[in-house]
């Protein structure tokens, strides 16, 4: 609503209220509204600047140009003078707009009003319309997680109603670069404040997160006033405004399929996605499916929200449901109910689509057949297995049809005779074999024996036989039949095999080109297939922490936390358990785990390499920053040693000399620093070949006192840089106090040559030398290790690789 619309005569209208929102400070919120008002000043509008805070910005400060400037009243508050809105002043002067900056502010105490907020409620009563400014991060709904993402906790904070009730609401947007840009600039704080500020307040994570906040806040008022404006208009039709991906759920098994299309379906369009479970109200106890606890834990993992409705009619109670939501899309599974049942009740899906008018209604076939559950193997020696729909409807349909079928022909026994009607009951006993299996077809053949013996045999309607033919007659047709229902049954059980077998073979087939082409598969993704392919209630991979297990990867309601919690586990090595629950597995099932359970050990081993691989990436990336640390450290500093030094040799006695001792001390390890950066950048090259230990220690022992080496001339030669292992040797040797002497032997051991080196240390030695010295060892193979002298002081033993002969 525009704030230059007519305004009445004489009678009194409250105020238009007009707020610049902003996610941050900086974003323009003040230079915004103060150009909204120029505008409208320049039409004609008579437009006061109530209370503006410029903060010293420069283009805020153009913006006010010659915009009218109530003045502000002058408010004491214990020996301080400060400034407030003049309520007063400005309800006298009733401009047709005013300028009101930060909304949220807190008065002095003592005033009329405690918020800012109050005082321009003042205004808006009074008839005159009223723009101001608002962060996000005063919000009272939003403060505490502004709070938890920028770590800074906002004192004035004003009620969402209040903002909510404005009459309108514009989100002045920056990008969080080019706040970031203006804060270094020094727009909008003082220079001292800017590092602190991009470093804490203004990082560009948080900016972003505000961002957002702000967006979705403004998204949800403009939803509630359209949902205000079709409710005074009576519109019931959904409006596409933004996309709401309903799904039906029931509890069965497709029902994560269809939760998994619906959310890709709503992020493509940046929709919402709502699972809706229908309750009936029929007045019966109902238990909740067994599958839906399973589905409200994939709709939150998918960031969907779950409902349950209630109603008579499932049909009626989604759609009425999808209109209140303004739903654009209703997805619905295949039908579970049989064809007996819909033509008796009828079909929900086909009353959805009646009902739900405008609105989309997409039926969703199953899964693709890749993905079903392996059928249980036939058991050996027994009877092929039957669903126990089919076995049902066989003990009714026939030993029921063999007599009705008897009865039926009992008129034409004179002509058809006890043959005939017996090779006709053949027919209902293989069709009965081939439906519902072994026993059924027995209880066919011994209720069709019967009643051919009471309705074609003499005497009539009775179980007496008189004629040895019919005897005979009836003990071939119950030996035929039995074998008619082996042979039947056992072409079942041959085509379950097949069945089985195929099943195998697709699931093999599917896992060992899987992984072929994309490597060792992830172990989440294994386990809720396992349970899938094998039709479990729930799967697991626990990993023993100590005493306790604890689930790595689960699949399906409830899952197993124990391993005495499952019916079938696997031992994955490592502290690690495969846990199955549901149906016992058959041998055929164990022999097609197998695959399964390489794939989860390959899948942990890989997980385990992945993360060993990408802390080794955070190691080498911190190293690097360490070794670029060391070459600017050393760069800059020998500039002021050389300085230093030149002051330090115009000095005479005692201190220039210590000065220039402790200069050139610090040179060396400057020189040593920047060498073991090059060297762990791979660019100070390190040539190894057949080096003489004794040699090396002497020239590194060379000028400095009180060394006594004990390193024979008949010690292997070992393979190092012999420069680089001088200088190793020089800076432990020079970490020796003054007079104290030190002490180098070595010797064979293990099949390396280890050098000892025992010093007393002067305590204000360099504590970096020690890293230095350890790098130079490390780059040519070897190893140091510091242990206590038994003479006292500390020894460094220098463990190197022995040269081959």
């Amino acid at each position: 609503m525009d704030l230059e619309a007519e305004r009445g005569g004489g009678t009194a209208v409250a105020g238009k209220l007009r707020v610049f929102l902003g996610a941050a400070p900086g974003v323009g919120k003040t230079y915004a509204m103060l150009r909204e008002g120029q505008r409208l000043r320049g039409e004609g509008l008579d437009v006061v600047v109530g209370l503006v805070e410029t903060y010293g910005r420069r283009g805020t400060e153009e913006q006010l140009g010659d915009l009218p400037v109530l003045p502000r009243r002058p408010v004491s508050y214990r020996g301080t003078e400060l400034t407030e809105l003049d309520v007063d002043a400005l309800l006298a002067r009733h401009p047709a707009l005013a300028l009101v900056d930060e909304l949220a502010h807190t008065n002095v105490p003592g005033g009329r009003n405690a918020k800012r907020w109050q005082d321009v409620r003042e205004l808006l009563d009074a008839g005159i319309d009223v723009a101001t400014t608002l962060n996000i991060q005063h919000l009272e709904s939003l403060n505490d997680v502004v709070e938890q993402i920028t770590g800074v906790s906002q004192r004035e904070t004003i009620p969402d109603e209040v903002v909510r009730a404005a009459d309108r609401i514009e989100l002045v947007d920056l990008s969080p670069q080019a706040l970031r840009a203006r804060m270094a600039q020094g727009e909008i704080y003082a220079p001292d404040r800017i590092d602190v500020a991009l470093d804490h307040y203004f990082r560009p994570g948080n900016l972003g997160a505000l961002r957002e906040l702000a967006l979705l806040w403004l998204a949800d008022r403009v939803e509630e006033e359209l949902a205000d404006y079709r409710a005074r208009h009576g519109i019931r039709a959904p409006w596409e405004t933004k996309e709401r991906i309903m799904v039906a759920l029931n509890g069965a098994p497709q029902g994560e399929h269809l939760i998994r299309r619906g959310a890709r379906t709503a992020a493509r369009v940046h929709g919402d996605l709502i699972g809706v479970h229908v309750r009936l109200d029929d007045g019966t106890a109902q238990r909740e499916p067994p599958g839906l606890a399973a589905q409200r834990a994939l709709l939150r993992e998918l960031h969907g929200s779950y409902v349950e409705v209630s109603g008579g009619d499932a049909a009626r109670a989604l759609v009425d449901f999808a209109r209140a939501e303004s739903a654009t899309q209703i997805l619905l599974g295949p039908t579970s109910r049989s064809r007996l049942r819909e033509l008796v009740s009828g079909s929900v899906i086909n009353r959805v689509i009646r009902l739900a008018g405008p609105i989309d209604v997409r039926v969703l076939p199953p899964p693709e057949p890749g993905l079903l559950t392996v059928p249980p193997a036939p058991r050996r020696r027994r009877p092929a297995l039957v669903p126990v729909r089919r076995r049902r409807l066989a003990w009714l349909l026939g030993p029921v049809g063999a007599v009705a079928l008897v009865w039926a022909l009992s008129p034409l026994r004179g002509s058809l005779g006890l043959s005939g009607v017996l090779l006709c009951l053949l027919l209902v006993v293989a069709g009965t074999a081939r439906l519902g299996g072994l026993f059924p077809a027995a209880g066919s053949t011994a209720a069709g024996a019967l009643a051919a013996d009471f309705f074609f045999t003499m005497p009539w309607h009775s179980l007496a036989v008189e004629r040895g033919a019919d005897v005979a007659a009836l003990l071939v047709f119950l030996a035929a039949a039995g074998v008619i229902s082996h042979q039947i049954d056992g072409l079942t059980r041959r085509s379950q095999q097949a069945g089985r077998a195929r099943a195998e073979a697709a699931v093999l087939t599917r896992l060992a080109g899987e992984t072929v082409e994309s490597g060792a598969r992830v172990s989440s993704d294994l386990v809720a297939e396992l349970r899938q392919v094998f039709g479990l209630e729930a799967a697991a991979v626990l990993v023993r922490t100590g005493a306790m297990w604890q689930p790595a990867v689960s699949a399906g309601a409830q899952a197993p936390l124990r391993p005495d919690e499952g019916s079938f586990s696997v031992d994955l090595g490592e502290d690690a358990v495969l846990v199955l629950r549901g149906a016992p597995l058959t041998e055929e099932d164990t022999r097609l785990l197998g695959p399964y359970v390489t794939q989860l050990k390959l899948a942990r081993e890989r997980e385990r390499l992945a993360a060993k691989a990408s802390a080794a990436e955070v190691l080498a990336h911190t190293d690097a920053l360490h070794t670029a640390l060391l070459e600017a450290v050393g760069q800059d500093l020998r500039a002021p040693l050389a300085a230093v030094r030149r002051e330090a040799g115009q000095l005479r006695g005692a201190a220039g000399r210590r000065i220039a001792a402790e200069v050139e001390r610090m040179e060396r390890l400057v020189a040593n620093l920047l060498d073991l950066s090059r060297l762990r950048a791979g660019v100070m090259p390190v040539v190894l070949r057949p080096t003489a230990v004794a040699e090396v220690v002497r020239a590194a022992a060379e000028g400095l006192g009180g060394v006594r080496v004990d390193v024979g001339a008949e010690l292997p030669r070992v393979l190092a840089d012999p420069g680089l292992l001088e200088r190793a040797f020089a800076d432990v040797l020079a970490w020796g106090a003054p007079g104290a002497g030190a002490v180098v032997d070595a010797g064979v051991v293990a099949g390396r040559v280890d050098v000892r080196m025992a010093v007393h240390e002067d305590p204000a030695r360099e504590a970096a030398g020690l890293a230095v010295v350890r790098g130079f060892v490390e780059a040519m193979n070897g190893e140091l290790t510091v242990e206590e002298a038994p003479g006292g002081g500390t020894a460094y033993v220098v463990s190197l690789v022995r040269a081959v002969a």
